[in-house]
């Protein structure tokens, strides 16, 4: 199977790498040097993955990142030197599912970007209905709605409801979300997927009663 990546990066000496590095495997490479190209890419064309950097001519990767969000859940990845605590966290606040900061490993970047492509593989699978009891769910529109109403969701919330609602009936452990959501290498809490259930609940209102707690395990879907 193949797959494209938007590339968003200025510093042509690390796009050119990147993409030298990958040459043998299954990956098209669409790459924009700058923000405003970034953009008009990401308005006209789909893509399985999104490597962007931050600090850019024109229009910077955060906003790049807001205006995929605004159409598609596909993983982004943050390529960039801004490595404060408050930048990454400013990123996965938009929706990000990593931030690495430059300079980074080759292999490990692949590492990642592989990893996140074959999770994502047929998540959204086309003309597809998802529904456990007043939810329904309509990847190929991003769409969820609960009792008729359609419920805005942040990405994270969104994948984590396909995730519990893939499992109806099953206990879902935090260990499982925190591995299929944020990666093998997360290093933080499983607090973090409370929060999300929280926020998930409030978002589906009185349908968020269909997610029940299974104490000192995690959830359920029902």
């Amino acid at each position: 199977m193949s797959y494209n990546i938007l590339l968003v990066e200025d510093e042509a000496g690390i796009a050119e790498g990147i993409m030298d590095y990958m040459k043998e495997s299954e990956i098209t490479f669409t790459w924009a040097a700058d923000g405003d190209e970034a953009l008009a890419l990401v308005y006209e064309h789909e893509y399985d993955l999104a490597l962007l950097d931050v600090m850019l001519p024109g229009t910077d990767g955060f906003e790049i990142c807001r205006a995929i969000r605004a159409k598609s859940y596909v993983p982004i990845i943050f390529l960039t030197a801004r490595g404060r605590e408050e930048d990454r966290l400013y990123g996965y606040d938009l929706g990000c599912d990593d931030y690495v900061v430059k300079p980074f490993s080759m292999a490990e970047l692949q590492a990642k970007i592989q990893s996140f492509l074959r999770r994502s593989k047929g998540l959204w699978t086309k003309n597809q209905v998802i529904q456990v009891g007043a939810i329904r769910m309509y990847p190929d529109r991003l769409l969820v709605e609960a009792a008729g109403e359609e419920v805005r969701l942040a990405p994270k919330e969104y994948a984590m409801l396909k995730y519990l609602m893939e499992h109806k009936g099953m206990i879902v452990t935090r260990d499982d979300m925190l591995v299929r959501l944020w990666g093998y290498d997360y290093d933080g809490g499983d607090r973090v997927v409370d929060n999300h259930v929280k926020k998930l609940r409030k978002a589906l209102g009185d349908s968020g009663k269909l997610i029940k707690t299974i104490f000192a395990k995690g959830y359920r879907m029902e």
